[in-house]
C-alpha cells in the first residue's frame, strides 16, 4: 500500500502515542537501542535511501524481529515505528506500515543460524562496496582493520539476494565471525546485541575507508606480520571488559542532543 504524506504523518502519529502502552519496558528499551542505531547510520553515513535493515530479535522471542517500515528514511526510524516480523519477514502487526520481506532474506539467513546473533547490520556503503570489489578484501594496515584478521567471511556475488537458497550459502561464508564482506555488494555485521552489531560495522567501515584512502596514495602499503595482526585482534576481542557500555552510552548522548526523535 502506498500512503500520501497525510497518511504517514497520521500512522505515525497513532503509533507514537500507542506503542509505547503495548509493549513491556524490556522491549521499548530494545526499540530505543536499535532506533539509535538506524539515526547513528545517518550520522556516520551509512544509509542507502530507505533500503536495508537492521534487525533485532524481540526480547524473550526467538522468533519475532523489530526492523524499519518500508519507506521511512533511518533519519525517521524511532522506538514508536519499528515494526515486527517473523522469521520470514512477514508483518505480525495490524498496521498499515508494511515490512520488506525481500530484504529481509541476508538477515533470516544469520538468524536462523546463530541463536548467538540477536542484531544484524547490513550496509552498502561507498566504501564498503569499493572494498568488496578488491579481489584482496580487507587488508590489515590499519588498527582498525586488524581487529577482523581471521574473524571476517567472504560471500561472493549472486545476484540481488531474493533466492531462498542463497541463505545457505550465506550461513556457510560467515561461519562463527561478526562480520561478512558481500563481495560486489557491501558489508554485514552480527551481535548479541545492538552495541556489538553497530560496533563492529563501525570500525568495518572505517577500515575500508582507510584502506582506500591509502590506496589511492599510490605508494607501497606497509604490511604488520600476522602474528602481529592476531595480537592486536585477540586484544580487541578482549577489550569488552573494560570498555563495557561507555562508548554505547556516550553514542546516546550525542543522539539525545542532535536527534532525540529517535526515542519516541
Amino acid at each position: 500500500m502506498t500512503m500520501g504524506d497525510e497518511e504517514w504523518a497520521q500512522v505515525l502519529e497513532e503509533r507514537r502515542r500507542s506503542v509505547r502502552q503495548q509493549v513491556d519496558a524490556q522491549e521499548w528499551a530494545a526499540r530505543e537501542d536499535l532506533a539509535a542505531c538506524y539515526r547513528l547510520a545517518v550520522h556516520y553515513r551509512m544509509t542507502d535511501m530507505i533500503y536495508n535493515h537492521i534487525s533485532l530479535r524481540v526480547p524473550g522471542r526467538h522468533d519475532q524481529f523489530l526492523i524499519n517500515a518500508f519507506g521511512l528514511m533511518y533519519s525517521e526510524v524511532s522506538a514508536s515505528n519499528l515494526i515486527k516480523v517473523d522469521i520470514e519477514g512477514r508483518l505480525l502487526e495490524d498496521t498499515p506500515l508494511e515490512a520488506n520481506p525481500a530484504g529481509f532474506i541476508i538477515h533470516a539467513a544469520v538468524h536462523k543460524a546463530r541463536p548467538d546473533v540477536d542484531c544484524v547490520f547490513h550496509t552498502h556503503t561507498r566504501a564498503g562496496v569499493a572494498v568488496s570489489a578488491q579481489q584482496g578484501g580487507l587488508l590489515p594496515i590499519s588498527q582498525h582493520a586488524m581487529r577482523f584478521h581471521n574473524r571476517v567471511g567472504y560471500h561472493d556475488y549472486e545476484g540481488i539476494a531474493l533466492d531462498l537458497d542463497e541463505q545457505q550459502r550465506l550461513v556457510r561464508d560467515i561461519g562463527p565471525h561478526k562480520a561478512l564482506i558481500l563481495r560486489n555488494h557491501g558489508l554485514l555485521t552480527a551481535g548479541a546485541s545492538v552495541r556489538e552489531a553497530f560496533e563492529e560495522m563501525y570500525y568495518l567501515e572505517l577500515a575500508c575507508q582507510i584502506q582506500l584512502d591509502a590506496m589511492a596514495g599510490g605508494v607501497p602499503l606497509v604490511m604488520p606480520p600476522a602474528a602481529v595482526c592476531e595480537h592486536a585482534a585477540q586484544q580487541f576481542a578482549g577489550s569488552n571488559s573494560y570498555i563495557r557500555n561507555r562508548d554505547w552510552q556516550a553514542l546516546r548522548r550525542m543522539l539525545d542532543q542532535q536527534a532525540p526523535g529517535y526515542r519516541d
